[in-house]
């Protein structure tokens, strides 16, 4: 019985730990770019666009009533005139008496657009913070599409599978390894004496 315990630990604590590998890798990375923000910081890249709808446009789409997304015309026509994100484009749009707003919050930046009604002036801003920001927005799931936050929870998981595995393991090799108990208290000892000491 305890040989079967220890070679099914074995199985799940290595197959958890391949699924685990890069994300830990990628998570360890960005706590440390979390923790020191100010040293990573860069400066964000913008692009802007600017133009005019042609009057047919413009004429048309005042004649409408507020819709969920920008109608496809317009999609059309922005896309003709500069390389602008399709998930923006499709986004749920802001209508009001004077424009129509467009924003879509991505990780690693931002980008937004607009369409004045009574000049037809286009606007279209896209701000990148840079890879380190991305990588923190992934770390966290901000901003990410719901299939990222998904993964997150089958990584989770599996990191669960990972620690739980390791520390049955742990107790199943502690007769050969006296010092595994000791380092154990430790790593749930200096955890708990900071937060009770600094917080």
């Amino acid at each position: 019985m305890k040989n079967h315990l220890k070679k099914q630990m074995h199985t799940w604590h290595w197959i958890s730990s391949a699924v685990c590998l890069i994300c830990m890798m990628l998570f360890a990375i960005t706590g440390i770019t979390l923790n020191h923000a100010e040293y990573f910081d860069a400066s964000p890249e913008v692009t802007e666009h600017e133009g005019e709808l042609p009057p047919e446009l413009l004429n048309a789409l005042n004649t409408r009533k507020p819709q969920p997304r920008l109608p496809e015309d317009i999609i059309n026509w922005i896309k003709s005139q500069w390389s602008v994100d399709t998930e923006l484009l499709l986004s749920d749009a802001e209508w009001n008496a004077y424009e129509i707003y467009v924003q879509k919050t991505i990780p690693g930046g931002d980008q937004w657009l607009s369409v004045d009604l009574e000049t037809g002036q286009v606007s279209h801003m896209h701000t990148d913070r840079g890879w380190i920001s991305w990588l923190n927005d992934l770390h966290k799931g901000r901003n990410t599409h719901t299939v990222w936050i998904w993964f997150l929870d089958v990584f989770s998981v599996a990191t669960l599978i990972f620690c739980i595995t390791g520390l049955v393991l742990l107790q199943i090799h502690s007769k050969r390894r006296p010092m595994t108990w000791y380092f154990t208290f430790a790593g749930v000892l200096v955890p708990g004496l900071l937060i009770a000491v600094f917080f």
